[in-house]
């Protein structure tokens, strides 16, 4: 009996020696070399700022401006604001890393990046898809637009992804955190991301990798599943329409945001719906760049450079403003 608990002993011992007590992740970035660091430094922050710049004033055209205050354009501002959350949720610490030589984040730091980086991204896949239905009821109904999406119906189709997102990156938060984790706490990612974060992990990863693959299929499924078959229905009413030239303007009215959809969905199909490995874990440093920096960047000038509404609305700001400052 004393033997048996002197070998329960020492395996206990041995056990909390090899399971490290986590402050702290050291997150490896891009790349190691100082010079390339700088350069990146720089890239990263112009992209940053024009992120900041674009979706802001997005967000203050649609606020300010009468012609703008349309369902389109809620959905639009709310994807401004779900851009601006997502980049600065990765892109501050992202940059702090190029310049120090500590490259590292807080446990409960990694915890806040994880959660609302899951949050976000679930979010703006669902705003994606609700905003494939308002097309859907603009084209098929444009008499009856407004009656048809009224301000609460608006409201719902925004709070449902926030709420959705939310809850969803809790619990993959969660599950991720009540694992252990032993040995090398380096991430390799210049985020706090869960495939990199999974390799590290010494306790069995089997619920969280099944609950992250099921929560992703799902969610990109069903939002997809709702982009495509409101496009299918889009289709079939602008196939209806005699009118070449009418025709051609409920298509052009999608463009923007089948671009943005092809960009988000392609990058994050390729990011997780595949098992982590080191070699993924490489491969998805370029791919998150895309839909981590670029997309955020890019979605205001495409929804401004092909949209006639929002052309006319700058152009009325900047008027606006060099007329007061004549004036003053």
């Amino acid at each position: 009996m004393v033997n048996q608990l002197l070998q329960f002993s020492r395996a206990k011992k041995i056990s909390s020696q090899n399971h490290t007590v986590v402050r702290e992740f050291i997150l490896l970035g891009l790349t190691e070399d100082p010079v390339l660091e700088k350069i990146l430094f720089g890239v990263f922050l112009v992209i940053y700022l024009i992120t900041l710049a674009g979706n802001l004033c997005m967000i203050l055209l649609i606020k300010t401006n009468s012609h703008l205050q349309t369902p389109m354009y809620f959905f639009l501002s709310h994807l401004s604001f779900v851009d601006i959350c997502y980049s600065s949720n990765i892109t501050p610490n992202m940059l702090h890393n190029f310049l120090s030589d500590q490259k590292t984040i807080s446990y409960a730091g990694c915890f806040m990046q994880c959660l609302l980086f899951i949050a976000l991204v679930i979010t703006e896949l669902y705003i994606l898809a609700s905003m494939a239905v308002d097309r859907y009821v603009a084209i098929r109904s444009p008499l009856h637009y407004s009656t048809k999406m009224p301000r609460n119906i608006c409201i719902s189709l925004v709070m449902v992804p926030y709420t959705f997102g939310f809850l969803s990156g809790l619990s993959q938060t969660l599950l991720t955190f009540h694992l252990s984790f032993c040995g090398s706490l380096e991430i390799h990612h210049f985020y706090r991301a869960d495939p990199p974060l999974l390799m590290l992990a010494c306790s069995d990863t089997y619920v969280k990798k099944t609950a992250m693959f099921v929560v992703a299929d799902f969610t990109l499924s069903s939002s997809l599943f709702i982009i495509l078959l409101s496009y299918l229905f889009i289709i079939t009413a602008v196939w209806r329409i005699r009118s070449a030239k009418v025709r051609h303007t409920a298509f052009s009215t999608c463009a923007s945001h089948l671009t943005t959809v092809t960009i988000f969905y392609g990058t994050l199909c390729c990011m997780y719906l595949r098992p982590p490995s080191e070699t993924s874990i490489e491969e998805s440093k370029i791919i998150a760049v895309f839909y981590t920096f670029l997309s955020p960047m890019l979605n205001p000038l495409i929804y401004s450079l092909r949209n006639k509404d929002v052309i006319h609305a700058m152009q009325q700001m900047i008027k606006g403003n060099l007329f007061h400052k004549i004036a003053v």
